[in-house]
């Protein structure tokens, strides 16, 4: 039986693949245009969660890890997978733990993401975190990272210059970038301005 979704319409659906972390989907569909056609659906099985820390020295922390789909390494804000139907702020307090041994006393969402919208129904969610405190990190079999402490500006400039190139980090410095410009720089007070409540 087909299914409408806007002006599209979609005849069948078949599973490709499957693992436990995405499912490949080959649609085939009718167009707005009123033509057949195709479509590739990578559909995921866990929310992307990314996490900026920021110590009461308005420093940040990054990590470095080899990244196997790029074939090189990338820095980014810490990050990893939410299962669905799992708590997200759980999740990002287990990542930023997991990969830079800190805890943080309070949370607060800085935003909603989709990473890749035209092939994927992959969604993402990023926390800022303060009041920290430094443990032990307990990386993953699958994680090598180097964690590195800087300011959050540095870690905003590398983003804005390249250095930094994976989607959630670069949208949520930016976002952190555009925060501070409109309360004259003031990082504390960033945590008060957004509209979802400390957690």
């Amino acid at each position: 039986m087909s299914k409408v979704f806007g002006p599209w319409r979609q005849l069948s659906v078949q599973k490709v693949y499957e693992n436990p972390w995405l499912r490949l989907e080959h649609h085939e569909v009718k167009t707005p245009a009123g033509t057949d056609g195709i479509y590739g659906k990578i559909c995921f099985q866990n929310i992307a969660v990314g996490i900026i820390p920021i110590d009461e020295e308005g420093y940040t922390y990054l990590v470095k890890q080899y990244r196997y789909t790029l074939e090189a390494e990338s820095w980014e804000i810490p990050e990893g997978g939410c299962p669905l139907g799992s708590s997200p702020l759980a999740t990002a307090q287990r990542e930023l733990l997991e990969e830079t041994g800190l805890r943080a006393a309070q949370w607060v969402k800085l935003m909603d993401l989709r990473t890749s919208n035209s092939v994927s129904d992959e969604r993402g969610e990023v926390f800022l975190a303060k009041n920290l405190l430094q443990g032990e990190a307990d990386l993953e079999a699958t994680e090598d990272i180097v964690v590195r402490r800087l300011p959050l500006e540095e870690a905003i400039e590398m983003a804005m210059d390249g250095r930094i190139t994976d989607a959630i980090s670069v949208a949520a410095l930016f976002k952190v970038k555009i925060l501070l410009l409109s309360l004259n720089g003031d990082v504390q007070q960033m945590f008060f301005a957004l509209p979802d409540a400390m957690l």
